[in-house]
């Protein structure tokens, strides 16, 4: 497959075209999802969650580790929250788009948005900083979380709502197309989970414009790129909400930090 890859827009029911690209591919890009002026409210809500997380030094939701940085001057940042859907209207708000109910075909019978599942909705924040505790991410599948929660293998993909636009040296999403349909096998011992970060020949980079929102399915190898320029530039901003099926399994303030949570420290 080529380096660049054709995109789509996104309506309330999708197109075979749609359908067979993504079974195909295992990923798919939506250009236009939202409008700027919700890209900005998003981020303006992410930034008063943070300072309430901040200011009332939050360490787990519904016992996933927060993951606090630097921002560029120094100040403290949260760089991934967990279920921020639940802490502001905003983010819970943008679920509410019929839209989404056309992407859960993807995932089979019985899919659903996992709003209260797994680390709920996902907001990652990267910047390239001299005390930046969050600019990469190595080679991983999704798929591997179901063995952590003590489960069969169930349909999981993530819905990514980009707010930022990406260049090449931005880094950024990084995936391997087609290796949704591996075996278990290669699932497990294609990379070194998490400590892998280097380029795969086989690899395609997803450049999204702020606004844009992608697919892809969580057994898919995918990795987040470190930005090649520091500072402001280097600063973006995603959400990830998946999609999954099988067993209900909603998280609550009680619920356990799972496992390889435990381990977060080697997520860069």
């Amino acid at each position: 497959m080529a380096t660049s890859y054709p995109t789509f827009t996104l309506s309330d029911q999708l197109t075979e075209q749609q359908l067979d690209f993504f079974n195909t591919h295992g990923f798919i890009h939506f250009k236009n999802f939202i409008k700027p002026e919700t890209v900005s409210s998003i981020i303006d809500a992410s930034k008063q969650v943070e300072q309430k997380w901040i200011k009332e030094d939050v360490k787990k939701i519904n016992g996933v580790p927060i993951k606090y940085g630097k921002d560029l001057d120094g100040s403290p940042i949260v760089q991934r929250f967990a279920f921020i859907n639940q802490q502001h209207q905003t983010l819970s708000g943008l679920l509410l788009d019929p839209r989404f109910n056309a992407l859960l075909q993807l995932a089979g019978d019985g899919a659903r948005l996992g709003t209260e599942e797994k680390d709920g909705m996902v907001f990652n924040h990267y910047i390239n900083g001299p005390e930046s505790k969050f600019s990469k991410m190595g080679w991983h599948t999704d798929g591997l979380r179901d063995i952590f929660y003590g489960t069969k293998l169930n349909p999981m993909l993530n819905v990514g709502i980009h707010l930022s636009t990406l260049r090449p040296e931005n880094g950024g999403l990084k995936i391997i197309p087609g290796t949704h349909k591996q075996s278990i096998y290669q699932m497990l011992f294609r990379k070194k989970y998490f400590l892998d970060n280097k380029p795969d020949a086989e690899e395609v980079s997803i450049l999204p414009e702020a606004g844009d929102l992608t697919i892809h399915d969580g057994r898919l190898w995918h990795r987040v790129a470190e930005s090649a320029v520091r500072g402001e530039e280097s600063r973006r901003r995603v959400i990830y909400i998946p999609i999954i099926a099988g067993k209900y399994a909603p998280k609550n303030e009680n619920s356990p930090t799972v496992f390889y949570q435990r381990f977060a420290g080697i997520v860069k």
